[in-house]
């Protein structure tokens, strides 16, 4: 059996994963700071591909990285670089799509934090980047962990973007997903269904890590009543 497509998916999920836990952040930490106008616009945009069909992600994707749009233009012609049909252009198609879980779930924990505790520290003379990583971010970090794992396992499991954007080659591009499309497709259900066996694992222990976290973080909440 070729491990590959699990080697590829790991990877791309992992890198995707690091790339929105800081974006999502950020985003969600500042835009929560925003105008209600602003904040309301932005929020729609941001967590707009969270209801679109992954598809027409990876069509749009596409209308800006194939190699006679604008930014897929200028990269192989400036670098030499071909942003489709690549392992690593599966990236942009997974940060995409896992983006709105990451600043959905780190907003809302942010919003449960209590401000009193921001406020109190600021009146001791502390800085606002150690409120934010030494008291705001600890007080958040179950909710942001759940968040993240859950990103992650969306993105070990992402089809409809990927394989627009990087399509299906085997021992460079085939993930986990678009392995199991192209086995069914050619009547190797033996396999196919090993590879689900295989992400039904994975993302049994993800949504087991999720759960735990949330339990944790109940817990907490419930002990400091």
């Amino acid at each position: 059996m070729d491990w590959f497509p699990l080697y590829n998916s790991i990877r791309i999920a992992a890198i995707s994963t690091v790339i929105i836990f800081f974006l999502g952040i950020f985003s969600a930490y500042y835009i929560a700071k925003a105008p209600r106008l602003i904040k309301g616009v932005l929020d729609v945009f941001l967590t707009l591909p969270l209801v679109l069909p992954p598809t027409v992600v990876g069509y749009l994707l596409l209308r800006v990285l194939g190699p006679k749009r604008i930014i897929g233009a200028w990269a192989l012609e400036l670098f030499g670089l071909k942003l489709t049909m690549t392992w690593w252009s599966a990236i942009f198609a997974t940060t995409v799509v896992i983006f709105p879980l990451m600043y959905r779930t780190a907003r809302g924990a942010f919003e449960s934090f209590d401000e009193t505790l921001a406020y109190s520290a600021q009146s001791l003379g502390l800085s606002n980047t150690y409120i934010f990583w030494r008291i705001r971010m600890p007080y958040c970090k179950q909710g942001i962990l759940a968040g993240t794992v859950l990103a992650f396992a969306r993105a070990l499991g992402e089809y409809g973007a990927t394989s627009m954007i990087c399509g299906y080659t085997p021992g460079r591009t085939a993930t986990i997903s678009t392995t199991v499309y192209q086995l069914w497709r050619t009547n190797d259900d033996g396999a196919a269904f090993r590879w689900v066996l295989v992400n039904l694992a994975i993302s049994f222990v993800v949504l087991l890590a999720v759960n735990m976290l949330e339990k944790k973080n109940s817990s907490k909440k419930k002990g400091g009543i």
